[in-house]
């Protein structure tokens, strides 16, 4: 009986829990931060992925759909519809690159640039759910930014 109680205790010492995974901590992590981020989103009366994409345009106005969709790590046929329903919002434009007729610019509407001031009110709410302080957080975001680029180029090497 000892033995079989030794054997399990080395096996459970050999098995990975969920906890011990990285990719479970960032993917319950980011499902977390979502559900802070929600009624954030729900008053700005825009989705996670629109939301980046119009932070994207703030940076950098008048993007191609090719451009904005490597930048967030989205498919461009995930792109079309979402910037199809921030065009009917109101936030953005959609015009075909008369250089390249191929490729499709986005911009912001003066509706679209007006939204970054509305959604600066909120970055309190997500910054103190967060629970870190500033230099903590700007280490970590650096960290898992490294860590994102580092899984993007093992990624890469393995096309």
């Amino acid at each position: 009986m000892s033995n079989k109680l030794g054997n399990k205790s080395r096996a459970d010492k050999n098995t990975a829990k969920l906890g011990d995974f990285m990719c479970f901590a960032i993917y319950s992590t980011n499902l977390a931060y979502s559900r802070v981020y929600k009624p954030v989103l729900e008053q700005l009366g825009l989705t996670y992925p629109q939301y980046v994409t119009i932070i994207c345009l703030w940076e950098e106005d008048g993007q191609t759909v090719k451009a904005l969709s490597e930048k967030l790590f989205l498919e461009p046929s995930t792109m079309t519809p979402m910037l199809k329903r921030l065009e009917a919002m109101g936030y953005v434009s959609r015009e075909r690159d008369s250089e390249d007729e191929r490729s499709v610019l986005v911009s912001l509407t003066d509706a679209g640039r007006e939204l970054r001031e509305k959604a600066f009110d909120y970055r309190e709410v997500t910054a103190k759910a967060a629970g870190l302080a500033p230099e903590e957080f700007r280490v970590l975001q650096k960290a898992i930014v490294n860590l994102r680029t580092n899984l993007m180029d093992a990624y890469r090497l393995n096309e």
